[in-house]
């Protein structure tokens, strides 16, 4: 048997659970000499972006692919009930890995994210700790660890509540700003929600993607219950995406050589993450907006759809073929020397670190959040689905280092909101506000980050607990 303290990892389906779970791989690794086993499970095949992402890793860090599930029934699901049903039939399997380990390595712990909470129950029963890597910050989790009392004190939809939500700890949160799966309580999705919030509790401990600094009063609130309930919590952000070894390939040194030539801190970078679409309406729209603005840009182009904002969360990037076409006629050509449009995908983390970008128009998903932090630039929110409405109250009007625009009637942000709010951010005087914030938030984030850091003396406690915990 090995003589390292071992960890395994769960993540759930999508690469926005997966990256900040191998990031914190990477930590137990190379700060706590730790190995590690991630364990991956899949929907048909595995990406070419996900097999990147692992390829890269360090050699302390194996992973092991579970046999891929067959979702057919479930086409044109919801991501979050594809992804519960996946974790569900890959349990079998999962087990068998985790015995596997459990007689083979000093294994500490089972580290699995919120939607892949089926696993602590095969943890428990083969006697291993279970902890949850929450992915997202201190408001959002304090709605997840409240909810199960909120299901039942509220009566009505939550949209529908007259007053806004409020959080101990935390800014007052409207229902209709709530997570997705809260906004019909009809549906699978509520019921499976409803479910995952329930199972926090019986975690051995909770780590979440956040820090001190940033939601210092949230964070607080958390811990002062969670202790009076036995449930440790471990504020360990940021934890972002950190170098990856592929090469740059011909759409990515596009980007880099197209801001290379850009004026410092003039262009408005414009993307939705790994799994954003907008409607047929709003990508037009969007395009006629930042038009307008007058303003550089570089926007990361996918292929509208008007069923679901999330439509491309669980899809593989490399098939969008020619999201282009969907463009405004004439538009690419009236702002060749105004912006850069690129299909599918550009190398977020160096488009942010890059001198020349200003400002990020974002989805607010908490991954893109924190990169975006520990650049110091600032956003302008633009929530699409899951907690990022949440994300964009939080950014907007409690750090204050977002705009937020406003929606019409129609449910559309329209061109000329769109032009004002870029303006806003890139030139205006409330841009210069946000913008100094943002610089303050970057400062204090890399000090929780720093060798004697809130986050970094929070993961030794951890790593700390989880060796003398079985006295490796």
């Amino acid at each position: 048997m090995e003589q390292k303290p071992h960890i395994a990892i769960l993540p759930s389906p999508g690469m926005g659970h997966l990256i900040p779970l191998v990031e914190l791989a990477k930590l137990l690794v190379l700060h706590h000499d730790f190995r590690v086993t991630c364990i991956i499970p899949i929907i048909g095949s595995p990406s070419k972006a996900i097999k990147e992402v692992l390829q890269s890793l360090p050699p302390t860090i194996e992973h092991v692919f579970l046999p891929p599930v067959s979702l057919e029934e479930l086409e044109g699901q919801q991501p979050g009930i594809q992804i519960s049903v996946t974790m569900t039939r890959s349990m079998p399997s999962f087990r068998d890995v985790l015995k596997s380990l459990v007689a083979t390595t000093r294994l500490a712990a089972l580290v699995f994210d919120v939607f892949s909470s089926d696993g602590l129950y095969v943890a428990k029963e083969l006697n291993v700790s279970p902890y949850i890597f929450f992915g997202s910050n201190a408001l959002v989790l304090s709605l997840f660890l409240h909810f199960p009392k909120l299901d039942e004190s509220v009566s009505c939809e939550f949209r529908d509540l007259p007053e806004p939500v409020k959080l101990p700890g935390c800014i007052p949160i409207h229902g209709r700003d709530l997570v997705s799966p809260v906004q019909d309580r009809t549906t699978e999705w509520y019921k499976l929600f409803l479910r995952n919030t329930k199972r926090l509790r019986l975690a051995e401990g909770i780590m979440f993607n956040t820090f001190m600094e940033l939601e210092g009063s949230a964070i607080k609130a958390l811990e002062e219950e969670a202790e009076a309930g036995n449930l440790p919590l471990y504020p360990i952000g940021p934890i972002i995406q950190t170098g990856s070894t592929n090469q740059v390939d011909g759409s990515e040194s596009e980007s880099l050589k197209w801001l290379d030539n850009q004026p410092s801190g003039s262009v408005l970078f414009v993307c939705f993450g790994s799994g954003g679409t907008l409607s047929v309406d709003q990508m037009n729209e969007l395009a006629l907006g930042l038009e307008m603005s007058r303003q550089k840009f570089l926007w990361v182009v996918r292929s509208p759809n008007n069923e679901s904002p999330s439509a491309s969360y669980l899809s593989d990037q490399s098939h969008d073929k020619n999201p282009l076409a969907f463009l405004p006629k004439g538009f690419i050509e009236r702002t060749k020397e105004q912006g850069l449009v690129v299909p599918s995908w550009a190398p977020q983390a160096q488009v942010l670190s890059h001198g020349s970008t200003g400002g990020f128009l974002s989805h607010c998903g908490w991954n893109s959040t924190l990169e975006s932090i520990m650049q110091g630039i600032p956003l302008i929110a633009w929530p699409l689905y899951a907690e990022q409405r949440m994300n964009a109250v939080l950014l907007a009007e409690d750090l204050k280092v977002a705009l937020r625009p406003n929606v019409n009637g129609k449910g559309l942000v329209d061109r000329e909101e769109i032009a004002k709010v870029v303006k806003d951010l890139m030139v205006g005087e409330e841009g210069k506000k946000v913008q100094n914030r943002m610089k303050e938030v970057k400062i204090v984030a890399e000090k929780a980050l720093s060798t004697n850091g809130s986050s970094t003396r929070t993961l030794s406690e951890l790593a700390t607990k989880w060796i003398n915990h079985h006295d490796f």
